[in-house]
Order: structure tokens, then C-alpha cells, then sequence
């Protein structure tokens, strides 16, 4: 059975963590899934390692970096992913680091992006790779 690449979010990973909401559950169970192979990136580390390191947070770090350990593959940030980000920024009204996160997922050869983002928000309006949502359809 082939896995399908998966690119998950970071508001993912912190739902994950937190495991207080449905949400969390959903999370969890996008990161167990023995049929996707997730893809993670520097931009992801960026938005969740250091904080927690910074409120030496140690447990919600250990998890962080269990799952970046874990991860199929790490798309770094370069030149091609930062020209990506720029293209669909405007095209979608994305803001930069969303912008950044499905221009990694692109760039890395995901099939699919996972979000917590709430149905209507503009990262859910992109076209170039499949976008979902853990949150509840409208």
C-alpha cells in the first residue's frame, strides 16, 4: 500500500499536543495514520519548536521533535519554495507563512495539505494541491 504524502500545518501539531478538543482528536489521528507518510518543514519548525523551547516547555518540544524525527521528509527553505510562496501569496490572499507552508507542500511533492484553518479562510481557497480541514465543514 503506497502512503500519500501529507504535509500537515502547524496549527495541526499544536492541536495534536494539546489534545483538548475535537480538534485534537482529529490531529492525532492525521498523525497516526499509517496511510499517510508525513512531510514536515524548517517553516513548521520555526512556528512550533522554538517557543516551546523558549518557555522551556520540554514535553511539548520532545513531541515537536518526535514527530519531525518521525517525518517522511523535511523540505528546507529555499529559493524555490520562498518563489512559490510569493507566487500564491497574491493569487489566494494568503498570509506569509501560510503562504510558505502549502508552497513547501508543493514544492516537497505532498498530495495533500491538513490545516486546523476554519472553512473559508484562503489557504482552503488554493487549487494548486488538495487543502483540508480539520474543522468541521460549514
Amino acid at each position: 500500500m503506497n502512503s500519500v504524502l501529507t504535509y500537515v500545518d502547524a496549527n495541526v501539531l499544536i492541536a495534536a499536543f494539546r489534545a483538548q478538543s475535537a480538534l485534537s482528536a482529529a490531529a492525532i489521528g492525521v498523525l497516526r495514520d499509517a496511510g499517510r507518510a508525513i512531510l514536515v518543514s524548517d517553516a513548521l519548525w520555526l512556528e512550533t519548536i522554538p517557543k516551546a523551547k523558549y518557555h522551556r516547555q520540554q514535553r511539548e518540544v520532545a513531541f515537536y521533535e518526535g514527530v519531525f524525527s518521525l517525518a517522511h521528509k523535511r523540505i528546507g527553505w529555499s529559493q524555490a519554495v520562498t518563489r512559490k510562496a510569493c507566487e500564491l501569496a497574491p493569487r489566494y490572499g494568503l498570509a506569509a507563512m501560510d503562504a510558505v507552508h502549502v508552497a513547501a507542500a508543493i514544492v516537497g511533492g505532498a498530495e495533500e495539505l491538513i490545516t486546523g484553518e476554519k472553512w473559508g479562510k484562503p489557504m482552503l481557497r488554493v487549487s494548486e494541491i488538495r487543502v483540508l480541514s480539520l474543522q468541521p465543514a460549514l
